[in-house]
């Protein structure tokens, strides 16, 4: 797993909104590794959006799967800024959102915000993350 690990690194090595590190659990990395409750190894945590507890990776363990949840989960490519990259969904939560005051989209981040921990569809979770940081980008909490 290591060279794949390693490979994704170099993959986002420039990205500015994904950052991918590893820790030695067994040296200098010790209290990192009890703080986040790590058991076993290697064990494979992710942070979304400010999260501060981090989320358990259960998927494959290949290059192709780790990137592919990076992609789906933690890359952020829409930009309010400049929504070149933005999907039509998300340009028209974006225009839906711009028409708002910014007290109903703090509103609304906070709604969201609350239901990251819930169970739902991944490609439900995938929504929720976008909304969350195109509300983040309008209210000038960048991430």
């Amino acid at each position: 797993m290591k060279p794949d690990w390693d490979k994704l690194g170099d993959e986002y090595a420039g990205s500015s909104s994904v950052l991918i590190g590893d820790v030695d659990c067994t040296a200098d990395g010790q209290d990192l590794c009890e703080k986040f409750e790590v058991r076993g190894y290697p064990t494979i945590k992710y942070f979304v959006d400010g999260d501060t507890n981090g989320e358990d990776y259960q998927g494959g363990r290949d290059f192709d799967s780790l990137k592919k949840h990076v992609e789906e989960n933690l890359e952020v490519k829409c930009s309010v800024a400049d929504p070149t990259d933005c999907s039509e969904k998300e340009k028209g939560y974006i225009e839906k959102m711009k028409a708002k005051t910014s007290d109903d989209r703090t509103t609304q981040l906070k709604r969201l915000d609350g239901m990251k921990g819930g169970s739902m569809k991944p490609e439900l979770k995938q929504w929720l993350n976008q909304r969350l940081r195109i509300l983040q980008q309008l209210e000038g909490d960048e991430l």
